[in-house]
């Protein structure tokens, strides 16, 4: 058993010495050298040494803002930071590694691969994707490890299905883990670098929760439950539907291309409408960086935005009192915006 907690000590953003000496340590054991483009591929054929139709994925970079190491602490089988100078745990992905090299030792076939760059763009599986290797031909499911909570199979990313409902209830049954169910909230991950060439692409939940922030934990109980049912699971039970070739919208998401096309009204983006509200707030949570960039370059800084918040928040004083300003706070600013 590979140990999470030593792995979740190394910080590495994209192209840092710690990321090439966590992948030295952790992964070229397993799958030897990368790809051209930093990817670590193995497969690991059926019984009667076919070729798997399953493809596991996750990737090896973190968001951190620093490479190096870190202190971790677990409390109550719940891992969190134990240092102020790190920006986040790293549980995205370290936990999605951690899992798929289990799996890999328990010999559960599939074909697993560890991308590079998920975190600066998903540069690692989108440039795989056009090589085309030969494996995605024979791929029927594409599933990353690389979900925060504990309850979500991804049918939906960035508003487009990317999986089946029927393709996520078949997965909760072959795990027999009912509160695994069909989430059409999700927002980007390597899975859907694939969904233009592979049926079911999706993104699985691992337990961890506050990604990207310095409150980022990681649940060690659901984890081993998980970890348990992903090596018992009956793989031969998943469903395969959705055609590769049809785009699909759920139009209860915010359209990422200013709300006017895949017919969305003014009404459905207006702050009243519940599901828009819901998918900003989430949008906020895994992309608080990226997030803070585009409203830098629309001029807001941080005064102007906390004066908004709180003048119609009426908190202030709560907020000196506290880590930050939640993202229901920031969701409201953003509609009020208009943006």
């Amino acid at each position: 058993m590979y140990s999470l907690i030593e792995m979740l000590r190394y910080m590495r953003p994209e192209g840092s010495i710690t990321q090439l000496d966590f992948c030295e340590r952790f992964l070229q054991p397993m799958f030897g050298l990368p790809d051209r483009h930093g990817n670590y591929i193995l497969t690991v054929l059926k019984p009667d040494n076919t070729q798997p139709n399953l493809c596991f994925t996750s990737h090896h970079d973190t968001v951190h803002s620093t490479e190096g190491m870190q202190k971790v602490v677990v409390k109550n089988n719940i891992v969190s930071l134990d240092q102020a100078n790190s920006s986040c745990l790293g549980a995205d992905c370290t936990t999605g590694v951690w899992i798929m090299l289990n799996m890999i030792e328990a010999n559960i076939p599939g074909v697993y691969v560890v991308h590079a760059g998920e975190e600066v763009g998903c540069k690692g599986s989108s440039a795989l994707i056009k090589d085309h290797p030969d494996w995605l031909d024979n791929t029927d499911a594409v599933i990353s490890f690389d979900r925060r909570g504990d309850n979500s199979i991804v049918t939906h990313q960035m508003s487009m299905r990317t999986a089946s409902d029927e393709f996520a209830q078949s997965f909760s049954n072959a795990l027999d883990l009912p509160q695994l169910a069909a989430d059409s909230g999700g927002s980007y991950t390597d899975s859907n670098e694939y969904s233009g060439v592979v049926s079911e692409c999706t993104n699985i939940s691992v337990g961890y929760r506050g990604q990207h922030s310095q409150k980022e934990t990681q649940d060690l109980d659901f984890l081993d439950v998980l970890m348990a049912r992903l090596i018992a699971a009956d793989w031969s039970k998943l469903v395969f539907k959705r055609d590769c070739n049809e785009i699909e919208y759920d139009k209860s998401w915010l359209s990422y291309s200013g709300g006017y096309h895949y017919g969305y009204t003014y009404d459905e983006r207006s702050s009243t409408n519940p599901n828009n509200i819901k998918h900003l707030r989430e949008i906020i949570e895994d992309y608080p960086k990226e997030l803070s960039e585009l409203l830098n370059t629309y001029g807001f800084d941080a005064e102007e935005i906390l004066g908004e918040i709180f003048e119609y928040e009426d908190d202030y004083y709560s907020y000196n009192e506290s880590y930050g300003v939640d993202s229901n706070k920031v969701t409201k600013f953003i509609q009020r915006k208009g943006l």
